[in-house]
């Protein structure tokens, strides 16, 4: 509670695989990459001057997983992209290996040990690991909202479809603005 009685909600910004490989030079190009990007920088921006603590995702992929696959491990294009990791280079990096950013990662215990009751997903790709982490049953504890201008995937419907998906199921898909109210 506050001084005025409110309860205050602790949140984090999870800012989920923006990494090389989804660029336009990268193995696996995305849709408007760039612009997602610059909006995720805004939102980290507000998560700072507001002291929400802010932790990156990255997926890594075994080399011995096989040929056709993009984000190996030690890769250039597995790495986070470099203003993403230079607006927050002081926060966690949670390596994961699958779509749901809980699953097999200490994501959940990071969370709890920063106290956080409510989670704001920022990244890519929006139809796979974004939907999978705030659908994922570790997420319902900490009500995830889903930041729109902060993710994309390969083709503008969809991402459109993703949301959609995300929002029947009870996912707040929220602004910037109305992230941080």
């Amino acid at each position: 509670m506050d001084k005025e009685g409110k309860t205050v909600v602790k949140q984090a910004l999870i800012v989920i695989d923006i990494q090389n490989d989804y660029f336009p030079e990268g193995k696996y190009p995305l849709h408007k990459p760039e612009l997602a990007m610059q909006e995720t920088l805004k939102a980290m921006a507000i998560a700072k001057e507001k002291s929400i603590p802010i932790i990156h995702i990255q997926h890594l992929v075994p080399v011995e997983a096989g040929e056709g696959l993009f984000f190996y491990e030690g890769s250039h294009g597995a790495e986070i992209h470099k203003e993403v990791i230079a607006a927050a280079p002081d926060a966690p990096i949670i390596t994961k290996q699958h779509a749901d950013c809980f699953e097999n990662t200490n994501l959940d215990e990071t969370l709890q040990s920063l106290g956080v009751d409510e989670i704001l997903l920022a990244g890519m790709m929006t139809h796979n690991c974004v939907t999978h982490t705030a659908l994922s049953p570790a997420a319902a504890k900490y009500s995830p909202k889903v930041i729109e201008p902060c993710t994309c995937t390969r083709d503008a419907i969809g991402h459109l479809l993703a949301l959609d998906s995300m929002q029947v199921r009870g996912i707040d898909i929220v602004s910037i603005e109305t992230a941080f109210a």
